[in-house]
């Protein structure tokens, strides 16, 4: 198939259906199988595919969603910077309206301060050389799909020469916390369906571990409905018949060993570290902070400012939704103190979010 429309077709999809249901025929317990991707979560929510298949198969969604795990203490340290009459935030749209402790960057813009959103972290590398009075401040978040234009953005500010360019940091990289999940013993994941836009930076082969250290199967998988089911079916297929492997449905575009190039541009300007995850803690070795030939661009080490002591927000479930242990209808604030038009946490914010998506398109 060549074309994006061929991967909705409905007679392909009832014919994956079916497959589906004859690989669980005879499995008479319930597989639990998690997505790790916030896009992902979208696209199953937004094609109805819990739905559709078979009673002994059981979707939850993980920690795919960027913004959702962002601890809440990096939105109050943006905020805190917002603050600074020789400052400017540029960040992408996603993070305007996450909830920090007592305030927002919208609530702070909406006061006067400068935050600009930007649709490539170059725009912001430009606006720092237009504005050299003024401190520019890219928030730095996403795992490693957006982790290497970043980082060429740092690059390219160093190659300019400027001083004034700098990103507040807070990657993350899979798959690691893939791995925590596998070992919390309150949550029985038996097959992840790998994130597409990550593995095509990672490589497929960066699951291998996953699978033959906790013997979960892992299978790399498409956005579209055909790419989701056909992904579906090889991991039914894994775990009816005991086996853990790696599988990559999405040959199309994600190779075993990855994109070689941005790994490399990664390893230039970031460092692994140990990083807080919402809901989770903090994991060892899942973060990546920027390295110490580039630390004059660390907003964090560079530019010190006071910062509110973190608070979550009382009653929101959004931690315990990204671990897959509840769902968005099980938090009591889900559609009734929480809604896009006023979220209350970053689940119900980002277009990736598992609340947003339940409240667009659950029942």
């Amino acid at each position: 198939m060549k074309y994006a429309d061929e991967f909705r077709d409905p007679q392909l999809a009832k014919g994956l259906l079916a497959a589906i249901e004859k690989e669980v025929a005879d499995y008479s317990g319930t597989m639990t199988l998690m997505e790790v991707c916030g896009t992902h979560t979208m696209a199953i929510y937004q094609h109805g595919i819990r739905s559709l298949l078979p009673a002994q198969i059981r979707l939850i969604s993980g920690p795919g969603c960027p913004v959702c795990v962002t601890p809440i203490g990096y939105v109050d340290r943006a905020v805190a910077y917002a603050r600074q009459e020789d400052v400017i935030i540029a960040t992408f749209g996603d993070m305007l309206r996450v909830p920090g402790s007592s305030s927002s960057l919208q609530r702070e813009q909406a006061g006067g301060a400068q935050v600009r959103i930007v649709y490539s972290p170059l725009d912001a590398v430009a606006l720092a050389e237009k504005q050299p009075d003024k401190k520019i401040i890219f928030l730095g978040v996403g795992f490693e799909t957006t982790a290497p234009t970043i980082a060429g953005s740092i690059v390219a500010a160093k190659r300019r020469g400027l001083n004034n360019y700098f990103v507040l940091c807070a990657h993350k990289t899979m798959p690691t916390p893939m791995a925590a999940l596998t070992s919390d013993p309150e949550l029985q994941v038996d097959g992840y369906i790998c994130p597409a836009h990550v593995s095509a930076v990672i490589g497929s082969d960066a699951y291998r571990p996953l699978a033959e250290q906790f013997k979960v199967p892992c299978v790399v998988t498409g956005f579209e409905p055909l790419d989701m089911l056909r992904g579906i079916q090889l991991l039914a297929r894994q775990v009816v018949a005991g086996r853990a492997a790696v599988e990559n449905e999405y040959q199309r575009i994600v190779k075993p060993a990855g994109n070689l190039k941005a790994q490399a541009l990664l390893e230039e300007v970031f460092e692994p570290c140990d990083t807080a995850w919402r809901g989770i803690g903090v994991i060892p070795g899942s973060g990546l902070k920027i390295s110490a030939a580039y630390a004059d661009f660390d907003a964090e080490l560079q530019l010190l400012v006071a910062v509110e002591e973190p608070k979550e927000h009382q009653g929101c479930l959004c931690g315990e939704i990204l671990k897959g242990k509840v769902t968005p209808k099980d938090c009591p604030l889900f559609r009734t103190a929480c809604t896009p038009e006023n979220p209350v946490g970053a689940c119900m914010v980002s277009s990736e979010g598992t609340c947003a998506a339940e409240y667009k398109y659950g029942c």
